[in-house]
């Protein structure tokens, strides 16, 4: 598979609310959409008898086009301090994924992870939550061209708007962000729970995941590797084995979760994993990256999906997120993993779904899943 070729593929040179909207394709706001429900996934009531509350449940909506023309649904999930929100539109007003992709035949399934937005919180139940201040979106996402610390910080140019507090763009995108639960291994066992009920619910589909949901999906096809017919792993969390570029802290003592893989051969514990980590790095501007010691354990139930990563030029992702993408072809999987640059896709940073050029990237996605799922 060639990028060039994909690019060019692209056009790149419960109870149901039920909304019946049967407006032809040419109409402005979301005409694809001929029906729109929701449902919960997953949960379990907890607690003494008599004060029992349900916990894990997850708020999902459905969009389904006039026609589906592809042959397996999309489950978008939001990253961290994020909800479903991200997908539906821009913070200036302009058309969002999940309409794109409706309008592409997909039915379109949107989640709010367990513990987070329309799905239920309890305090004595799921625990901490934890949020990310103004400043920190600002320099992590929006304004990193003045802000950003990391190598690639400086060719940020498609968010809309300043990216700085005050701007009505920022603000919009700021007023969308919710607290997230505080403990990765909680929120990993509960996303795994709830996404393997969706997918037993719906059947197969491919999940698109976005930043700390990348290691949702590893863990939802864990659990239901027969029902995950491809993952788009936008910018997901890494690299391997750490938290941030630094290497520090140490996280994902599985390599790319913080809960239990199956690895052949077997282990029985996380520190069974032997690595090693790179002399040096593969270029400029990219860390050095922490793989598996040869020979390599293989992730048994990830070798018959296929796997998009995806890091766009400016993100402060871009110096790791190659890692991800050595560490799972390494252990079996196949990976494709692309940098937005190199596919003429330029100055894009994070939150790439929401800036000013979200839909050319969107086309590049399609023609990959329409080339490469089966």
């Amino acid at each position: 598979m060639k990028m060039a070729r994909l690019a060019r593929a692209a056009g790149i040179t419960s109870r149901s609310a039920s909304a019946q909207q049967r407006a032809s394709s040419s109409d402005s706001g979301p005409s694809a959409v001929y029906q729109r429900d929701f449902f919960y996934a997953g949960g379990a009531y907890v607690g003494e008898p008599g004060t029992q509350v349900m916990r894990g449940q997850m708020y999902v909506e459905r969009l389904a086009p006039l026609k589906v023309r592809r042959p397996y649904p999309l489950v978008l999930i939001h990253g961290a301090a994020q909800t479903a929100t991200n997908w539906m539109m821009t913070p200036d007003g302009r058309k969002g994924w999940a309409e794109y992709f409706v309008e592409q035949g997909y039915v379109v399934y949107l989640v709010d992870q367990p513990a987070r937005g329309r799905s239920a919180w309890h305090p004595d139940v799921n625990g901490e939550l934890r949020m990310y201040t103004a400043q920190q979106l600002e320099q992590l996402c929006t304004a990193a061209s003045e802000l950003g610390d990391w190598p690639q910080a400086k060719t940020h140019t498609q968010w809309p708007g300043s990216g700085r507090k005050g701007d009505p763009v920022f603000d919009a995108f700021y007023a969308t962000q919710v607290e997230s639960l505080a403990s990765d291994v909680e929120t990993q066992e509960l996303m795994q729970a709830a996404g393997a009920a969706l997918l037993e619910r719906i059947g197969p589909a491919v999940l698109l995941t976005h930043s700390q949901s990348g290691l949702l999906g590893w863990v939802i096809a864990e659990a239901r590797p027969n029902l995950v017919k491809g993952i788009i792993a936008v910018e997901p969390s890494g690299p391997p084995f750490h938290n941030n570029a630094n290497g520090e802290p140490k996280a994902r003592a599985y390599g790319i979760t913080d809960i239990p893989l199956t690895y052949d051969p077997p282990i029985t514990e996380a520190d069974q994993l032997s690595t090693t980590r790179q002399e040096k790095p593969d270029a400029e501007g990219l860390i050095t990256c922490t793989l598996q010691t040869e020979p390599a354990r293989k992730l048994v139930n990830f070798t018959e999906i296929p796997v998009m990563i995806l890091v766009s030029e400016s993100s402060y992702h871009a110096p790791y997120d190659h890692c991800t993408a050595k560490y799972m072809k390494q252990a079996g999987v196949p990976v494709d993993f692309f940098r937005l640059e190199d596919i003429g896709i330029s100055g894009n940073g994070h939150m790439m779904m929401l800036e000013k050029n979200n839909l050319e990237i969107a086309a590049f996605i399609d023609a990959w899943a329409s080339e490469r799922v089966e």
